[in-house]
């Protein structure tokens, strides 16, 4: 499938883009994380376990939400932003909640496993990683804006 197949005009990402945008957004995600910790720490006064099930899922659940938050709301994470990245269906369209519940779950276990899912890209013609093959989904390069003149 080439790019008019997928519903674009826009080239798919690269790798050091990617890799890029996942630094700036784990930065991100650190602090919301250490934000929800310290909130539950205050609930529990300090004498919460990190083997907690509710508290592994609650730390699940702000990840998901992150991501998901984004996707769906134009596309882009604040990382994905500054590099001019954006999800999108195959189609060019926007990705729906499934597609971005499929790629956070496949993207878990494909970084998880040496990056095995995510270097993927490397050797796929159309540099799509396993997780934007599954979701039907697929990051793209954005043009760089114009500056307004006058």
């Amino acid at each position: 499938m080439d790019q008019a197949d997928m519903g674009t005009a826009y080239p798919p990402a690269g790798l050091f883009r990617r890799l890029m945008a996942m630094f700036y957004d784990s930065l991100l995600l650190i602090s919301a994380l250490l934000v929800a910790t310290a909130v539950v720490m205050m609930f529990t006064r300090g004498t919460l376990s990190y083997h907690n099930p509710f508290f592994k899922t609650f730390l699940f659940l702000i990840c998901f939400s992150f991501y998901t938050w984004f996707w769906l709301h134009g596309g882009q994470t604040l990382g994905m932003r500054a590099w001019r990245l954006r999800v999108q269906g195959r189609n060019g369209r926007p990705v729906t909640i499934w597609q971005a519940l499929l790629r956070f779950m496949l993207a878990i276990p494909s970084l998880a496993l040496g990056g095995l899912g995510f270097f993927w890209m490397l050797v796929d013609r159309e540099r799509m990683t396993l997780y934007d093959r599954y979701s039907e989904s697929v990051i793209v390069v954005l043009p760089k804006q114009e500056k307004n003149r006058g």
